[in-house]
C-alpha cells in the first residue's frame, strides 16, 4: 500500500483529489494538508511514500516545501499537481526531483494514470548495478527522473507518447507498429516513431517476428 499526502490551500480541491486517490487500488490517503507548514508537520507525524503537492500555497512556493524535506532528510517523492504553465516552473519540478507534473484541472482518469505509473516504477525489481546504457535509462525512467514523455525527439508530442506507453502497458504481449496505431489512433508512420524511441531508451523492447514471406514483423513490448 502506497500511502499518500494531499496537499492543497483549496478545501474542496483537497476533497476532490483525496476522493480520486482513495478510488485507485493500492494508494490510500494518510492526511491533507492546506499551507507548507501543515504539510511538512504531516510529513514529519505520517512519513507517506507520495505527497501529491499544490505549488502555490499561502504561505509558501510548493517547491521550498520539497527544500524543506529534503532538508529534514525525507525521502518521500513528490508529484507536483498546480495550473502553473510556466514552463521553468515545470523544470524546477524536475530539477527538485518531482516524480511527475499535473495540470490543474484534471479528471480521475489522468491522476489515475500517472499513479500507476507511479506505482509500476516503485514496485519493479531494480539491479544493484547497472551493465549498460539501458541499465542507465531504465533506473532514470524508474526514478521519474527520465519519464515517457520526457527528453521526446523533435516532431514526438507529450500527449501521444503518454497514449503508446499506455498502450504498451495495457498490452499482455507485444504489439505491432500498426496494432500500436490502431489501439491509439494515430498513423502506422507515428506509431513507430514513438515505438522506436522507447525501445532506444530502454523502455520498451522489440523482437521479430518471421512469417512465411517478406520481411520479419517488429513485435514491441513495455519494461515492466
Amino acid at each position: 500500500m502506497i500511502d499518500v499526502l494531499v496537499v492543497d490551500d483549496d478545501f474542496m480541491v483537497a476533497r476532490i483529489h483525496r476522493g480520486f486517490v482513495e478510488r485507485i487500488d493500492g494508494f490510500r490517503v494518510v492526511g491533507t494538508a492546506s499551507t507548507g507548514e501543515e504539510a511538512i508537520a504531516a510529513v514529519n507525524e505520517f512519513r507517506p511514500d507520495l505527497v501529491l503537492l499544490d505549488l502555490y500555497l499561502p504561505d509558501m512556493f510548493g517547491l521550498d516545501v520539497v527544500t524543506r524535506l529534503r532538508a529534514a532528510r525525507h525521502d518521500c517523492d513528490v508529484l507536483v499537481i498546480s495550473a502553473a504553465r510556466e514552463a521553468e516552473a515545470v523544470r524546477r519540478s524536475v530539477r527538485y526531483g518531482a516524480v511527475n507534473y499535473l495540470l490543474k484541472p484534471f479528471g480521475f482518469d489522468e491522476l489515475r494514470s500517472r499513479l500507476e505509473q507511479y506505482a509500476a516504477r516503485r514496485n519493479s525489481p531494480r539491479a544493484t548495478v547497472v551493465t549498460d546504457q539501458a541499465d542507465v535509462d531504465r533506473v532514470l525512467s524508474r526514478s521519474g527522473a527520465h519519464t515517457a514523455t520526457s527528453a521526446l525527439p523533435r516532431g514526438l508530442s507529450a500527449e501521444t507518447a503518454e497514449l503508446v506507453e499506455r498502450a504498451l502497458r495495457e498490452h499482455s504481449g507485444t504489439l505491432s507498429a500498426a496494432e500500436c496505431a490502431n489501439a491509439v489512433g494515430i498513423s502506422r508512420v507515428s506509431a513507430r516513431r514513438y515505438l522506436e524511441h522507447f525501445t532506444d531508451t530502454g523502455r520498451a523492447e522489440v523482437g521479430l517476428r518471421y512469417g512465411s514471406a517478406g520481411r520479419p514483423e517488429r513485435r514491441y513490448s513495455w519494461v515492466s
